[in-house]
């Protein structure tokens, strides 16, 4: 072969490899980076917040770091472990660096003025003279880069307003918003994100933004996620808005008081991520005189959480465990969670994550570890099939007997109202070891078969309740709720009370009829454990029902926990 056909064919070769390189380049860059990935790991941080004593007194801005700097070593000693088990993503609880019960003027040393990063490219700790009174978030940018994962923080922001006599004006008089802010940094330190909570929940520091914050952030190991706080969950915006532009991933600091028996932190985290499809990352306060504790890492299908038992030391708690990816655009517009569980992660040898059954609590921590996993089988979809139908009759109050032209109740069954959440539910006793009964209240009808397992309790009460209506007490908005609880004693004015313990198994169908799609399913035993139902069915029609069996202790709450959001301001 002569050496100028040598030349074209290694021409021809070169052009070749050209295109197929370039062909390659451009069908990597039409897919998310790590596009295969179907799981990441994620940390969140229960936090025992270092307080101010004097929380109304106002501190220089000196003193106000000084404070501060105590919670951010805690932050920096955590973010280094979390990285050591392989986290991606690490979550810490809302008011963790300052606390709270500030008045509006004695948090003013406390507050940052956050950019918007959607307005202008800015990493604090590659650029800390670019803007003056931002130690805070120099620090958490540079905590993310050091640590290479991304990272949410809570913090107090600071934004200017144009002051104004007008009325309407939403600007306070003194020319500036102060807002209770979620801050996400990048893994090399860059601000992703600020999102300014818009339900607040008796914080006098604080403003409610002039209108609803939807923020999401994307990440090249899963995805994209939302952003709300403690509250917000509660409510339409952000956190019903985020769900209905395809947001299946959130991440959520909270200081959450829990509430039995329907709203401990961890039973509406679980509650909130079955029900709505989401993977939850939530990151709580450790507060015990405020009752404050309950973090976890959910999703659809699993989950790994913690809830400090009574007596236990009041410390903070880390939790690590490998996520499904949730996010449509990575998993082909579906979700990627059959046959995927949360697995607990645990540091291993050299500090490689090792997937385990123990998880890491606070530095220089051995053993002791509380945190629980889901236990139950996955959810199902499956037709759950009562045999019922919840039309057919309800129980209903003595006050008003049965028209003789109507239907009948069934045998024993007389209702009693009693306070539960400081809500008026009308209840109906259980009787016996097996049966069915209804309940309604308005225009929800609950209706519940069950069967008590033969080494249950034979003292311990539980009725079925109902609730429709308004809310109105610490925060307003509207309900419809069946709960199967235990009572508090043997007396019906004690059913509604706060219980974590109970003897009694039960193989249980709980159903209802709701006049929302927002309805969220739990199951909580005896000790905080979380079970996960054995089968969940919603229907077109509002039909809502939860089946589940073989319970590993004693059944504290059942319940069906439905938010009317369109009725919140009637």
């Amino acid at each position: 072969m002569r050496p100028t056909m040598y030349l074209r064919v290694a021409l021809v070769i070169i052009l070749v490899s050209i295109c197929l390189c370039t062909s390659s380049v451009a069908r990597n860059q039409s897919q998310p980076e790590n596009a295969v990935g179907s799981s990441y790991v994620a940390a969140v941080y229960e936090h025992r917040v270092i307080l101010n004593p004097e929380p109304h007194v106002s501190l220089s801005r000196s003193a106000a770091l000084k404070h501060m700097q105590i919670n951010l070593d805690v932050y920096e000693e955590q973010a280094k472990r979390a990285a050591q088990q392989g986290a991606q993503i690490l979550v810490f609880p809302e008011d963790g660096l300052q606390g709270f019960n500030y008045s509006r003027s004695s948090i003013s040393g406390y507050l940052e003025t956050v950019p918007d990063p959607q307005q202008e490219s800015w990493n604090p700790c590659m650029e800390p003279d670019r803007y003056t009174n931002t130690e805070v978030l120099q620090q958490l940018s540079c905590m993310a880069r050091r640590y290479s994962l991304y990272l949410v923080a809570n913090m107090a922001d600071s934004q200017p307003c144009p002051a104004s006599a007008d009325a309407s004006s939403s600007c306070p008089s003194d020319g500036r918003w102060q807002f209770n802010t979620n801050v996400v940094f990048r893994s090399d330190g860059l601000l992703v994100a600020r999102y300014h909570k818009h339900n607040l929940y008796f914080e006098k520091a604080f403003d409610k933004p002039p209108s609803p914050e939807i923020i999401t952030f994307d990440t090249p190991f899963a995805g994209r996620f939302g952003v709300l706080t403690c509250f917000d969950l509660l409510f339409h915006e952000p956190t019903v808005t985020l769900l209905e532009r395809g947001v299946r991933q959130l991440v959520y600091p909270t200081a959450w008081m829990n509430q039995l028996p329907l709203l401990a932190a961890v039973q509406f985290q679980r509650a909130f991520s079955l029900g709505a499809n989401v993977s939850v990352l939530a990151a709580n306060i450790r507060s015990d005189p405020l009752g404050m504790t309950g973090s976890g890492i959910f999703s659809p299908i699993s989950a790994f959480h913690h809830h400090a038992r009574q007596g236990e030391p009041e410390e903070g708690r880390l939790l690590v465990a490998r996520v499904p990816v949730l996010d449509p655009r990575w998993t082909g517009g579906r979700f990627a969670t059959e046959g995927v569980e949360v697995e607990k992660v645990r540091e291993g040898r050299q500090g490689t994550p090792d997937l385990g059954s123990a998880s890491e609590g606070q530095s220089g921590e051995n053993g002791g570890e509380t945190a629980g996993e889901v236990r139950g089988e996955s959810w199902s979809s499956k037709p759950v099939d009562s045999g019922y139908c919840l039309q057919e009759y309800s129980c209903l109050d003595s006050t008003h007997p049965p028209s003789p032209t109507g239907p009948s109740a069934p045998p024993s069954c007389v209702t009693f109202t009693s306070s539960m959440m400081y809500d008026p539910f009308t209840f109906v006793p259980l009787h016996g070891a097996e049966g069915e009964l209804s309940v309604c209240d308005g225009p929800l009808c609950c209706h519940l078969q069950f069967q008590r397992s033969p080494q249950s309790s034979s003292t311990e009460l539980y009725a079925l309740g109902a609730f429709a209506g308004t809310h109105t007490v610490n925060g307003r908005y509207a309900l419809q709720v069946c709960a199967l609880v235990r009572c508090a004693g043997t007396e019906a004015s004690s059913c509604g009370q706060e219980v974590e313990e109970a003897e009694s198994k039960m193989d249980f169908l709980l159903e209802g009829m709701f006049g929302t799609r927002h309805v969220y399913s739990s199951v909580l035993a005896s000790g905080m454990v979380l079970e996960q139902p054995a089968q969940l069915e919603k229907t077109a029609d509002g039909r809502v029902a939860m089946k589940h069996s073989n319970m590993t202790a004693g059944l504290v709450t059942a319940c069906l926990y439905g938010r009317m959001h369109h009725l919140d301001y009637d």
